[in-house]
């Protein structure tokens, strides 16, 4: 995985907020969806929770390449978008785990076809990027 490019706030993107500057056109909220379930992060965090229950410590040592901050910030997100659910056990210290809602849940047959077809054609793509790297060599 490389570097964090950004940190999805969950804001439209500008020429979304241009052209609809209260953002409630459905083409605008679609896209604000679509960026919260198509970002890399919520893709791995969805996949996994697909498999169960699962607290913050397992989802970042799973997740390769997350830092504690980006999941965070993933997870209320997807919390607020309810495909995510927060359950805080009282107990000391506090436990907190994550699962998929039912709408959550819904997402997994997408998701999981996207990350086999990412599996599958990983060789594919790595020849590819050299394939091309090689055309155009970085100055």
């Amino acid at each position: 995985m490389e570097g964090e490019e950004s940190v999805d706030s969950g804001q439209v993107d500008a020429a979304c907020e241009q052209s609809d500057p209260v953002g409630e056109s459905p083409a605008c909220q679609a896209r604000e969806v679509l960026q919260r379930v198509g970002d890399k992060w919520s893709v791995y965090v969805i996949d996994l929770l697909g498999q169960g229950t699962m607290r913050f410590t397992e989802l970042h040592r799973t997740i390769d390449g997350i830092t504690s901050r980006m999941l965070t910030v993933t997870l209320r997100g997807l919390e607020r978008d309810g495909i995510v659910t927060r359950t805080i056990h009282p107990v000391i210290p506090p436990r907190v785990e994550y699962a998929l809602t039912p709408m959550g849940r819904t997402l997994l047959h997408t998701i999981g076809q996207l990350v086999a077809w990412s599996h599958a054609h990983l060789p594919e793509i790595e020849a590819a990027r050299a394939a091309y790297d090689e055309r155009h060599p970085r100055q």
